[in-house]
């Protein structure tokens, strides 16, 4: 940090804070808590945690069958970063006080195994996490860009890329891979590819869609999911130009609104035009959109229901009862003074059996497992649950435990 005239100049190049990061020492406290709670005596799966994928674009475009799509990516570094992944405004670092954003790439990591692996594992390893479902972070606004093609390319470079060199090589990590629902066709294609690959345990669907989940030309996409079992994952992401979202001029406002409202405007879609319905046997999950959103969307769409019923012909029953058998997951879950409001939400929606821990791990506003274990309305069963039995169950795993859990159990 440097002072030149009244301007004070800030660069992370000088801050030891970020020049010494390391995943493990950031996370000493997670450590104690997993430790102090004995999370070594049951298995704790996360099914929403990041890697920033941008990071090892080079290595993602290799996988890319458009040599001049891949040249353009290769090209110009950040520049060519732009022209094939949109990127969110925002402060997601809060001004360099949340160092992990900055410190990342900085980070001191073996030549083996994959980078990327070896920095799940250390903060796995810290919160007491056994498995991961790892997501991307730029590319859940992917579904954006005005080119379907890229969208498209990208996806299908990534989701190789992911599939060879992580999910092949970590037993421990799995993924919901990316599918670009813009392109119906390419999205059946991706399912045929992937859902078979170690490590994919559904698909999923990001942010915001150029055409509503209800569309017809959907319907092909859902009905091959069904048909190889997989579930499907709506994952939430803000979009301050989204026209619902432009009026607001805090990013804590697009923040707090566009996560909920993104999965709002689909469940209402899905719901009231009797997917569930027309494809009984495809299990959804609505991931990083926080839970207060469930028990209003239900109170809401029940009530127009009951007066209006013609508007849905397809539902059987109450738009709710539909919301209730559905996944969801807990971050970022509203931790605020009336805990009275969470734990009817947990009713609500079933949580002992609909809901997944998950951590959104680096992001700033991350939660630990804690945030479930510490919930004096949950008993032993229920925590346990929620924090690994119910991924077992939605994704069919085979539980791997951490190293430290089988030395701590005596069975390293």
């Amino acid at each position: 940090m440097s002072l030149t005239g009244n301007t004070m100049n800030y660069s992370s190049d000088n801050d030891p804070a970020i020049q010494e990061f390391n995943t493990s020492k950031l996370l000493k406290n997670a450590r104690k808590q997993a430790e102090d709670r004995n999370y070594k005596d049951f298995f704790i799966c996360d099914v929403d945690s990041h890697h920033y994928e941008t990071e090892a674009l080079p290595e993602i475009l290799q996988y890319m069958d458009d040599p001049v799509m891949r040249h353009l990516g290769l090209s110009a570094g950040n520049v060519g970063r732009a022209g094939l992944i949109p990127q969110a405004i925002g402060s997601q670092d809060m001004a360099g006080r949340v160092t992990r954003y900055a410190g990342r790439n900085k980070e001191i990591v073996p030549e083996e195994p994959h980078r990327d692996i070896t920095l799940a594992r250390r903060w796995m390893d810290a919160m007491g996490t056994d498995m991961a479902c790892l997501f991307p972070t730029p590319m859940l606004l992917l579904a954006t860009h005005p080119q379907v093609e890229v969208e498209v390319a990208m996806a299908r470079a990534y989701n190789r890329w992911l599939s060879e060199r992580i999910l092949e090589e970590d037993n421990r990590l799995v993924s919901m891979v990316y599918l670009p629902m813009n392109e119906p066709h390419e999205a059946e294609k991706m399912i045929d590819e992937f859902a078979e690959k170690k490590g994919v345990v559904g698909f999923l669907s990001t942010g915001y869609l150029k055409r509503p989940v209800h569309d017809s030309a959907n319907m092909r996409i859902y009905a091959k999911l069904e048909e190889h079992g997989m579930p499907l994952g709506f994952h939430a992401a803000y979009h301050w130009a989204d026209t619902s979202l432009a009026q607001l001029n805090k990013f804590i406002s697009v923040h707090a609104l566009g996560f909920s409202f993104c999965n709002i405007i689909h469940m209402t879609n899905w719901v009231m035009n009797g997917m569930p319905e027309r494809f009984p046997k495809l299990k959804t999950m609505w991931i990083e959109s926080g839970l207060a959103w469930v028990p209003f969307l239900m109170q809401r769409l029940d009530n127009e229901y009951m007066m209006r019923t013609s508007d849905a012909p397809l539902l059987k029953k109450k738009p709710s009862d539909y919301m209730r058998e559905m996944f969801y997951s807990t971050q970022p879950m509203e931790l605020v003074d009336n805990r009275e409001a969470l734990e009817v939400t947990f009713k609500m929606i079933n949580a002992e059996s609909q809901l997944l821990y998950s951590s959104d791990y680096p992001h700033w506003d991350m939660d630990l497992p804690s945030t479930i274990y510490d919930l004096p309305f949950l008993d032993e069963k229920a925590k346990r649950s929620i924090l690994g039995g119910n991924a077992q169950k939605l994704f069919n795993l085979d539980p791997v435990m951490s190293e430290w859990k089988l030395e701590a159990n005596g069975k390293g």
